[in-house]
């Protein structure tokens, strides 16, 4: 990594922190996520109907047999950063599709939290993705969610209703108590049923990245695998989608996990950014997964 990519890198750490905010609607400030990332043993398929599911769950509709992290220690939820590879280079993008649950008079306004031109480039680039998406966002873009979740290239997951932390202090963000994880998880996946979207799966991003075992508890009822990530790619209110790029580029491993953001405000050059990386990354010899096909490693 040239000492130029390691700068960009610190500093797009920092300001991933205000990203992760609400992508542009939040402030404060947060230490780093408290917990150690936890990989966990070998994933297991999801079964398509489990027993007693939660009535958020992103069962209906769903695909069968979505591998899955087996839960951590003591029923804790599972968490994801980065597949463990050795030979298979493979490389998921994945975006976050931020919105608060008092974003919507900035999106009336003309705020743009949707980038629908990312969509289509990923689409034309033949490159699949995994989004997660929150529920707030959901609602205000249902024709975009169906259209993302009817499209086999792309899977949602979940990021939350309306992007509360479910740890504090997290980069400012309003807090959820233990008692409304569940619910919060449940009520996202109902507003991407209620889109229309079928091709959601069972896995779950903390806003901002916050997390620490009592979250982990307080999740495990949803039944999801916790996602998180390896390489951030400094897109939140960057400019230079070259410097984008190159962050991306400088930070992939064989078995990746890259966060980037699906949102116009936040991130205006994201689009660019992803159409330089991946007919670069693709040199290099990788190939683009969904969160789920490296779960299933």
């Amino acid at each position: 990594m040239t000492l130029s990519v390691a700068v960009r890198k610190a500093a797009a750490t920092a300001v991933l922190g205000a990203a992760l905010a609400g992508c542009g609607g939040g402030t404060g400030s947060s230490p780093k996520p408290a917990n150690e990332i936890r990989t966990g043993s070998p994933a297991v398929p999801a079964p398509a109907s489990p027993p007693a599911a939660p009535s958020g769950s992103p069962q209906a509709g769903a695909p069968a047999r979505v591998p899955v992290l087996p839960p951590g220690p003591n029923g804790l939820t599972p968490v994801f950063e980065r597949a463990k590879q050795h030979g298979d280079k493979t490389v998921a993008l994945t975006f976050d599709a931020d919105m608060t649950s008092d974003q919507g008079p900035r999106a009336a306004s003309g705020e743009r939290f949707d980038n629908p031109q990312l969509i289509s480039s990923l689409r034309a680039l033949k490159v699949p993705a995994t989004i997660f998406m929150t529920g707030r966002w959901a609602e205000e873009y249902p024709d975009q969610a169906k259209a993302i979740g009817s499209d086999p290239n792309f899977e949602i997951a979940n990021h939350s209703y309306s992007h509360h932390a479910f740890k504090s202090p997290c980069y400012g963000l309003p807090a959820l108590d233990g008692a409304a994880a569940t619910a919060d998880v449940d009520r996202a996946f109902a507003a991407f049923r209620k889109a229309g979207a079928v091709n959601t799966v069972p896995y779950f991003r903390f806003p901002g990245g916050c997390y620490d075992d009592q979250a982990l508890r307080a999740l495990s009822p949803a039944k999801v695998t916790a996602v998180q990530w390896d390489v951030v790619s400094g897109d939140a209110f960057a400019k230079d989608p070259d410097a984008v790029a190159e962050q991306v580029l400088a930070g992939v491993k064989p078995g990746s996990v890259v966060v980037m953001h699906c949102t116009r405000s936040a991130a205006p050059v994201t689009e660019q950014a992803v159409r330089k990386v991946v007919p670069e990354l693709r040199k290099r010899g990788y190939r683009f997964v969904k969160v789920s096909e490296l779960i299933g490693k």
